[in-house]
């Protein structure tokens, strides 16, 4: 056992054995540098968490990239799930009615815990009831991906047969808690196939035209918002106002949207005016 060949075989596995363990922490630390990756310096966005491949600046805050540990930060991702800052985008275009874009504005605003933002087909000025011009913070292109998408009325008709909007909205109510129309704002949902089977309700003139556009869905008349779990529909005008008080309400508790009303002096608001449907959608059940 002792003789000089078993001493050399024994030395010669000793080494081989030092040689992988090596092999087997160069890889783990091979591993590590994988792991990380570029991030937009924080600005309290969605963004923040956006991964990308290399350095650069973010196309949505205008942040340079670092490098952060890829475990990190998926881990304030699934951290942020219940009490994250919800991006609101309201979409707004030419035509779009006042009051329908700036009271749910106004409601998600005033609420802690909401990002708000507008978006609109460009990022060139907007002209709202003929004689309010505003620049949109961002386009269908560059708006980052949003928790609430509000579709606010007014001249809608151009916009309904464009497939590259219809196209965003479709996809943003993949992921979306909660996609919220004001007015006509409903024929954008409409046409997005996002009403089909549901109860629905609009602004009192365009109920007619929306029923006929969506032979599949039941439009109410003499309701101020309807409830279908994901999808909100709402009556015309001020009723945006009811409806974003109800999606906070929904998100925040009844406590939040009372006093954010009170904050507002919106003293008209009745929590139970609306409908709601006992039928939530894939989308909201799965974020239970």
């Amino acid at each position: 056992m002792n003789s000089p060949l078993v001493k050399v075989r024994y030395l010669i596995l000793s080494c081989l054995l030092l040689v992988s363990l090596g092999s087997v922490y160069a890889q783990k630390s091979a591993k590590k540098e994988v792991l990380m990756a570029y991030y937009c310096e924080p600005c309290n966005n969605a963004c923040d968490l956006e991964r990308h491949d290399g350095p650069g600046v973010c196309k949505h805050c205008g942040m340079p990239f670092v490098k952060r540990s890829v475990a990190l930060m998926d881990s304030l991702r699934n951290g942020q799930k219940k009490d994250k800052k919800r991006n609101v985008a309201i979409f707004i275009h030419n035509g779009v009615e006042v009051l329908d874009f700036s009271g749910p504005s106004e409601v998600f605003a005033s609420t802690e815990g909401f990002n708000v933002y507008t978006v609109s087909l460009s990022k060139d000025p907007i002209i709202s009831q003929g004689f309010i011009k505003i620049i949109p913070n961002y386009s269908l292109a560059d708006c980052p991906k949003p928790d609430i998408v509000v579709l606010p009325g007014g001249q809608t008709g151009p916009f309904i047969e464009n497939k590259t909007l219809i196209a965003w909205i479709k996809a943003s109510a993949q992921d979306a808690e909660v996609m919220l129309s004001v007015c006509t704002g409903a024929g954008l949902l409409a046409k997005a196939g996002l009403l089909d089977g549901k109860q629905a309700t609009t602004f009192h003139n365009y109920i007619d035209n929306l029923q006929n556009a969506t032979p599949k869905a039941k439009i109410l008349r003499n309701t101020r918002f309807v409830d279908n779990g994901q999808v909100i529909t709402t009556a015309g005008v001020s009723a945006g106002i009811d409806g974003a008080l109800h999606v906070v309400a929904k998100l925040k508790g009844l406590a939040v949207a009372t006093q954010t009303a009170r904050y507002m002096e919106y003293d008209k608001w009745k929590p139970n005016e609306g409908l709601v449907v006992e039928q939530p959608t894939k989308v909201a059940a799965a974020r239970k």
